[in-house]
């Protein structure tokens, strides 16, 4: 999600850095949760949290059941693979192999580096690894793996979790591939540091963990290694993130093209569609980036109207209108592909189909804006140009829209049904000047100060004007219906429009 988030422009290189030493240390209460001897509960987990997800019909409450399922199949799963590898305990070859890691910590690195690679999380491996570290050993009382041969494992695992950001930066901007290479450089650098301090660090988990036979203790200890392991490099690197910076910088050369003179999409990424908030965040962002380009659009068919810089104005009007096509066509099937992802509860469907409507009405404003274009463009071809009251009418209408459009997207963005009203007066208004500009238009006729041939085109105009303000209204609307943008600030938002937040293990 950092990745993305980063590619999208939306969080700095060093915030994103600091996002990840945090997400380092949280994923350490994976193995802490799994130091408690739950596995006589499982069943029960898995029972209630089925019950609640088939049976509840609160949106809350299902998920709150999909939570406590998950959780229990988690651990579930990893019981399961820790079962699998209890043969090992008894094979010489293991055992002599376990031996060698407890002298030679390369070796345990390495190995739990290909099981991260191989299984794509560290909480997972590291699970598994308390999992076959309490298996007694031939005496009974000591851990068959022992404190010293599981931490070079415990290190090795979380070089291996660093191909998870890496797979994901992969053609993404500089700056995400400068994130993921950072979480690199953090954990690699962690490993070097403690793999000279290997028995310092067992002697203080041990200190700090519960006394007792190591067969029946392992297991936090293990937990408390991988906690400390993490809490120690972040508390050296928080200091040093503008080094972290330049040493990314100095690995990923170059600079990113101007996202902001880009035509494609600037916040969308595919690899976060099953994350459903993220994802309508990213969606809501793109949304506010097409809605500049409307507004910039509605400006370059008003200049369009004056004939003396009409050529370099239609080159910028070309230009835009293929923008907000291109955008609102990434958007569309990017929200397509969320509603068809099965991740989406009913209330953020709801949500997403909205911002469908809401970004559908944008591109039809841009229609409305291409309409206009082509008759001014066939007023060329025939030698014809509208009257400069005509024109001077007209901006008075341009005027309304533009402030229709900026009410109308505010409404969505703050969720302000009142500003539904504002855009309802502004329609009437819009209705008056009509009825007053084509009064305006006759008498200019009948005075013959305006070529009649003109008429069906002036009304086509305003006709499309009038359009442009209902697409306004459609806009405007979705705030009835509690259809807002997304903010991820705002987490009572979250929880009252989305049906709450899925948790992602990391």
């Amino acid at each position: 999600m950092v990745i993305g988030f980063v590619s999208a422009g939306l969080m700095t290189l060093p915030q994103a850095i600091s996002v990840i030493f945090g997400a380092n240390i949280g994923t350490t209460m994976t193995a802490q949760l799994m130091a408690f001897k739950i596995s006589n509960y499982i069943y029960p987990i898995i029972f209630v949290g089925f019950i609640l997800y088939f049976i509840g019909k609160k949106e809350r409450i299902k998920n709150i059941g999909m939570v406590i399922f998950s959780f229990g199949l988690l651990f579930e799963g990893i019981k399961i693979m820790g079962g699998v590898m209890k043969p090992l305990a008894g094979s010489p070859v293991f055992t002599d192999l376990i031996g060698k890691v407890s002298e030679i910590p390369v070796l345990g690195i390495i190995l739990g580096a290909v099981m991260t690679v191989v299984v794509q999380s560290s909480s997972a491996t590291i699970a598994v690894l308390q999992n076959f570290a309490s298996q007694a050993g031939s005496d009974g009382v000591t851990s068959v793996i022992g404190l010293a041969g599981a931490i070079p494992i415990l290190l090795g695992d979380n070089i291996g979790t660093t191909i998870t950001a890496l797979l994901a930066s992969i053609g993404q901007s500089k700056n995400a591939k400068r994130t993921a290479i950072a979480h690199s450089v953090f954990n690699i650098s962690g490993n070097i540091l403690f793999a000279f301090l290997i028995p310092l660090l067992a002697k203080f988990v041990q200190y700090i963990s519960p006394k007792g036979n190591e067969v029946d203790v392992i297991a936090r200890q293990i937990a408390n290694a991988h906690t400390t392991f993490n809490i120690a490099c972040t508390l050296i690197w928080l200091p040093l993130i503008p080094l972290m910076v330049k040493i990314v910088t100095f690995i990923v050369k170059g600079e990113d093209k101007n996202i902001f003179e880009d035509s494609k999409p600037r916040f969308l990424d595919e690899k976060l569609i099953g994350q459903p908030v993220a994802a309508m965040f990213l969606v809501s962002e793109e949304i506010k980036h097409l809605a500049e380009f409307g507004t910039e659009l509605l400006n370059k068919t008003r200049k369009l109207f004056d004939s003396s810089n009409s050529d370099v104005v239609r080159f910028d009007f070309n230009r835009d209108y293929s923008t907000v096509k291109n955008l609102h066509d990434s958007i569309s099937s990017y929200i397509t592909k969320m509603l068809s992802s099965g991740n989406l509860t009913e209330a953020q469907s709801e949500q997403t189909a909205g911002l469908l409507f809401v970004t559908n009405n944008i591109e039809r404003i841009s229609d409305r804006c291409c309409d206009m274009s082509e008759v001014l463009n066939q007023l060329s071809v025939r030698k014809k140009e509208l009257s400069k009251s005509a024109v001077s009418e007209l901006a008075e209408c341009f005027d309304i829209v533009d402030d229709l459009f900026r009410e109308a997207m505010l409404s969505v963005e703050n969720g302000d049904e009142d500003a539904v009203k504002k855009v309802s007066n502004g329609k009437d208004k819009m209705r008056e000047t009509q009825k007053k500009l084509s009064k305006a238009h006759l008498s200019r006729v009948k005075s013959k100060d305006c070529d009649a041939t003109l008429t069906p085109d002036y009304a086509e105009i305003l006709h499309s004007i009038e359009r442009i303000a209902d697409n306004c209204i459609g806009i405007a609307e979705e705030a009835t219906d509690n259809i807002s943008f997304v903010n991820l600030r705002d987490e009572a938002q979250s929880e009252n429009m989305l049906g709450g937040v899925e948790c992602v293990p990391v």
